[in-house]
């Protein structure tokens, strides 16, 4: 069965954020749990988009933290982490997604999965991530 690339994004974002609380499981342990649950339908762009946030973790998150005003990354609840990790992900390493396209999808991934207001707060700080690349 083929997917479409927003539901491709929103199991990638489902691996992310279960990540956050597998510390010790590999994303390949995710994926195949996710895989065996039926959770996750097989898809290459999902499972390129895991791999490129895990490889990519530690610029991913200082674009985060440097982009947080007034807060700290502790204080992010883990849904907008992997909102954000996915959507900078995005926006740094497939030059083929337009950054806006990136934006759209993680508030919408917000809208859909963080608490109230979340969605807004998670607009702001890619807009800003944004900004920053375009300079």
């Amino acid at each position: 069965m083929k997917i479409t690339r927003r539901q491709a994004r929103e199991q990638a974002f489902i691996i992310i954020f279960e990540k956050s609380f597998n510390e010790d499981m590999s994303v390949e342990e995710l994926i195949e749990n996710a895989v065996e649950a039926e959770t996750l339908v097989p898809d290459d762009f999902a499972v390129k988009l895991v791999n490129s946030v895990f490889d990519n973790i530690e610029k991913i998150d200082n674009n985060i933290e440097e982009n947080l005003k007034g807060w700290t990354k502790d204080r992010i609840s883990k849904v907008s982490i992997a909102v954000l990790r996915l959507a900078i992900a995005e926006m740094l390493l497939f030059d083929d997604i337009p950054n806006g396209v990136s934006i759209n999808e993680a508030v919408e991934l917000a809208k859909t999965y963080a608490p109230q207001g979340d969605s807004s707060f998670v607009n702001g700080v890619l807009s800003s991530v944004n900004k920053k690349i375009g300079e």
